[in-house]
């Protein structure tokens, strides 16, 4: 997770920011960089970023795998995760990008039926295009698979 993520958690206070981990692991951030590098997220880096990082962390503790926030509390880990996909939603729709609110809801659909079927390897390419995506188009994500 990042500091940003982190900083913006603890501000809200309550139970997500004290199940926060202090040893976040920094590679949960890695899919949040590649969305905010491409040539789309131009001056807005930080916020896609941002976004990007709390729906995919939120996508984490729905599956059970996330590394930043204490899952010893399933309910809570559940909420938590419902919680950073609303601030990630939330920060999407104001940024009024609408290709990138169609890219995540996909990447969502497509983790989740990856998950029903048992392959997680596929919730992890939907991850690594939609993040492609929402940086650089669909046409440079449909090209990288």
């Amino acid at each position: 997770m990042s500091d940003r993520l982190a900083a913006v958690l603890r501000a809200e206070g309550g139970l997500l920011a004290q199940a926060l981990r202090t040893d976040p692991d920094a590679e949960d951030a890695r899919v949040a960089q590649v969305a905010a590098s491409g040539p789309r997220s131009a001056g807005r880096e930080d916020e896609v970023a941002l976004l990007v990082e709390a729906i995919h962390e939120a996508y984490l503790l729905h599956y059970g795998v996330s590394a930043t926030v204490s899952q010893a509390d399933g309910d809570l880990a559940l909420l938590a995760g419902d919680r950073l996909y609303a601030l990630g939603l939330d920060r999407l729709a104001r940024l009024g990008d609408l290709e990138s609110v169609d890219v995540l809801a996909e990447v969502i659909a497509r983790c989740a039926e990856a998950h029903a079927v048992g392959d997680p390897g596929a919730a992890a390419a939907a991850w690594r295009a939609g993040a492609e995506a929402v940086g650089w188009g669909r046409q440079h994500a449909s090209r990288s698979r």
